[in-house]
């Protein structure tokens, strides 16, 4: 039987390069994301007839629901599906707007729920399931300019907590994964130094290894993302001193 996972954020990034990663290992990938020519143009480029183009917006609930059942009926049941469509949207102090937080909350996290709602009818029909949400290190503590950005990803972290609680009882297998800096046009738009910085590709081979382990969260570079997580059980004053100095912001 075909195992199939659906990858909404498929079009670019990490969630592009996790489409071929899986196809090349033999996984039939339902690839979604609003732009349908560049979905066909990674269809073209993944193993003959492995990935599947369904474009979607993330944030339209309905369209989410429409297009995971067309997926179940033309392909078959999703055994696996990651929700990695997401924005960057910089907040320096003086260009500080409600619409920039309203378009990164609407994205990153009701896109994430959307899609979250579109597949557990048939998760917990089948009592199975691999669900893995896309958040990033930059959810674990503030860090500068990224206050709408960080907001969404710490949501991210929580939602995903709470909905392994209820998943494990019916034999779903829940993710989060927190990414470092990976060169993306997204990190592209980051105004400060980025340590241990990583190719696409690296990240979504790193990324896949994570999905196929038991651990609940799947982050790297790890050295980085300890550094974090330490430094993020630092006293207040210190926190913030050590950010500020280490990112000249």
């Amino acid at each position: 039987m075909a195992k199939i996972v659906w990858i909404v954020g498929a079009s670019s990034g990490i969630g592009r390069a996790l489409a071929l990663e899986m196809a090349r290992d033999g996984w039939t990938v339902a690839a979604s994301a609003r732009r349908g020519e560049q979905l066909d143009e990674l269809a073209a480029e993944g193993p003959d007839g492995a990935i599947k183009s369904y474009p979607v917006d993330a944030t339209d609930e309905s369209a989410c629901a429409e297009t995971a059942a067309a997926i179940e009926e033309q392909v078959g049941p999703i055994a696996c599906a990651v929700f990695a469509a997401g924005t960057h949207i910089p907040q320096p102090l003086d260009d500080f707007k409600v619409e920039d937080f309203r378009k990164l909350l609407d994205i990153n996290v009701g896109g994430v729920v959307n899609g979250i709602a579109a597949v557990l009818p048939g998760f917990k029909e089948r009592k199975a399931g691999h669900l893995v949400v896309v958040s990033s290190v930059a959810g674990y503590r503030g860090l500068p300019q990224a206050s709408g950005y960080g907001a969404t990803k710490a949501a991210l972290i929580n939602l995903t907590e709470s909905l392994k609680f209820d998943l494990d009882h019916i034999g779903v297998k829940t993710q989060v994964v927190c990414p470092g800096f990976v060169r993306t046009p997204l990190t592209d738009k980051n105004p400060f130094p980025m340590p241990f910085l990583m190719e696409v590709e690296d990240a979504a081979q790193a990324m896949y290894r994570g999905m196929k382990s038991s651990a609940f969260e799947v982050t790297f570079p790890k050295r980085f993302a300890y550094i974090l997580k330490a430094l993020g059980l630092l006293p207040d004053w210190l926190y913030f001193k050590l950010v500020h100095k280490g990112t000249g912001l």
